[in-house]
């Protein structure tokens, strides 16, 4: 998805270290307090949109801001889930999510949960800490090669079958990876390129940040 317009959702979650570099056709949307980190960041926000349970009050709305969606105290969807809805129907299909961990445990598996539910629709999201990236797929993926570092891969939502795992440290050649069993955690890169590959059902996989995805 190199080189396609991307969707950044800022949570209220701990702030990135380092703000990435956001290009006139990308889409930019605060997710309730998110808009704190945005605004003191100077990044262009277009979207502000949650119930402000975190921001405290709704921003206020003025010619040359960003569009304001309030959303109702008691809703089925959070205030990420409803920002990745909103940049779908907006047609887009790369997602990056700051601000989406280092809170509350139960927020963080909720944007997990959301990883899997932008795979569901054939869209990408990655999930930004300042040490880790996670994503969720399904079919294949191939990282660049490194001599350092940690990369863990589990089943996201049900069994996952077909599981091709080439240029780590251990590798696996069809086969099967189950939710309750932590199989796929805290492998080694080696050096060589990385592929990472499924046949069925949805992979997450956890890896340094600054790896580049080929």
């Amino acid at each position: 998805m190199a080189g396609k317009p991307i969707c950044y959702v800022f949570g209220a979650g701990a702030p990135p270290v380092r703000f990435p570099k956001i290009t006139a056709s990308d889409l930019v949307i605060a997710a309730d307090g998110g808009y704190a980190w945005t605004r003191a960041a100077g990044i262009r926000t277009d979207v502000v949109i949650g119930d402000f349970d975190s921001l405290g009050r709704a921003p206020e709305l003025v010619s040359d801001g960003p569009v304001v969606l309030r959303l109702p105290a008691e809703k089925n969807e959070t205030d990420t889930l409803a920002a990745l809805q909103y940049g779908l129907e907006r047609g887009f299909r790369c997602f990056h999510i700051y601000g989406g961990m280092g809170g509350r445990f139960d927020h963080t598996l909720a944007n997990i949960q959301c990883l899997g539910f932008l795979a569901g629709c054939g869209a990408r999201g990655y999930l930004h800490d300042c040490v880790t990236v996670l994503t969720a797929f399904s079919g294949e993926i191939r990282l660049a090669a490194r001599r350092r570092g940690t990369i863990s891969v589990f089943a996201l939502g049900g069994p996952v079958e077909g599981v091709w795992l080439r240029g780590l440290k251990y590798e696996l050649e069809n086969a099967a990876l189950t939710p309750d069993n932590p199989l796929g955690v805290s492998n080694a890169f080696t050096g060589q390129q990385v592929q990472i590959k499924s046949e069925r059902g949805v992979l997450l996989v956890a890896y340094p940040a600054g790896v580049r995805e080929m």
